[in-house]
């Protein structure tokens, strides 16, 4: 069956607003040193797929990931994972918003240690609710909006506005119009979509920027000891505490707690049960950044 060409026209729009953001990312990556991974081939993973796995094993493609010491043979200490999505109705918007979480939090688990930062770039239309959903969840939002875009495209005479009534005619003109631009052109609505996004984009790359360029500022270590004490019932865990001599000698180690805090405010936490591996743990931050063995990278890219 053809695609339908309100269905192309859509899916072009949004292909074209997703990848908005690849020039500023690479020219960040290229200006800190980091490893720009994208949908495509690389050495380091097998297809063009960007496909980093969970805490649960599942694999989720992505579209963009920095990355901390990657080359296009060796897979780096992600540093960001960064989506991109388009919605042309808001009826969408929350579903899609959901859909981030379930695939992006889960990864971002995984390499806690590495406090990875959660990004995301939407372009369309999207409500108020989905955006604050994503925010507060830990995700930085860069918001194209849907008039903007407009706006961009008419700058080489596409109406780039449509609805579930446009005739597929209407789309054909618009893709046959795009066809004929130029490449100066088409870059001029790139260029275009950026200015008059650019307060929300210089937010957004300066976030990112405070994020990479991070410095420790303070370690706190808890030993903590003691036998763990296993009570039936509310009153009886009340009554254990109340009860519980807190000058008496502090008994067997149980594990170290240690917090790292870096000076935009960022935290790590991690609880590790004897003391060579909170070494290996701290001694991975001896340089200000985290830089984690080989063998734990190894599974994480598909």
């Amino acid at each position: 069956m053809a695609e339908a060409a309100g269905h192309k026209w859509g899916q072009f729009v949004g292909e074209y607003c997703e990848s908005a953001i690849e020039p500023q990312l690479q020219a960040f990556a290229d200006k800190h040193g980091l490893f720009l991974d994208k949908k495509g081939p690389r050495p380091a993973r097998s297809g063009k797929k960007l496909r980093w796995v969970d805490t649960f094993g599942n694999g989720h493609d992505l579209d963009y990931v920095l990355e901390r010491g990657g080359t296009p043979e060796k897979i780096g200490t992600p540093i960001a994972f960064i989506e991109s999505a388009w919605r042309r109705y808001t009826k969408h918007s929350k579903n899609k918003a959901q859909e981030i979480q379930g695939a992006i939090l889960p990864i971002a688990e995984k390499h806690r240690f590495s406090a990875p930062l959660l990004r995301r770039v939407l372009a369309g239309d999207y409500t108020p609710n989905a955006l604050a959903q994503l925010r507060s969840t830990g995700f930085k939002v860069l918001y194209l909006t849907y008039d903007s875009i407009v706006e961009a495209f008419a700058t080489v005479g596409i109406d780039a506005r449509y609805d579930e009534a446009t005739p597929d005619k209407d789309h054909e003109a618009k893709m046959l119009k795009w066809a004929s631009v130029s490449a100066t052109g088409q870059t001029g609505v790139w260029k275009k979509l950026m200015e008059l996004n650019q307060r929300g984009l210089e937010e957004f790359m300066l976030h990112l920027e405070r994020a990479i360029v991070r410095q420790i500022n303070a370690i706190r270590v808890i030993p903590l000891h003691g036998s763990a004490k296993d009570c039936v019932s509310v009153a009886s865990a009340i009554a254990y505490v109340e009860k519980y001599d807190e000058a008496a000698p502090t008994g067997p180690l149980v594990k170290y707690e240690v917090t790292i805090r870096y000076d935009n405010g960022d935290k790590i936490e991690g609880q590790f049960q004897d003391r060579a591996t909170t070494i290996e743990f701290l001694t991975a931050y001896q340089s200000g950044n985290w830089t984690p063995a080989a063998k734990d990278l190894e599974a994480d890219v598909e």
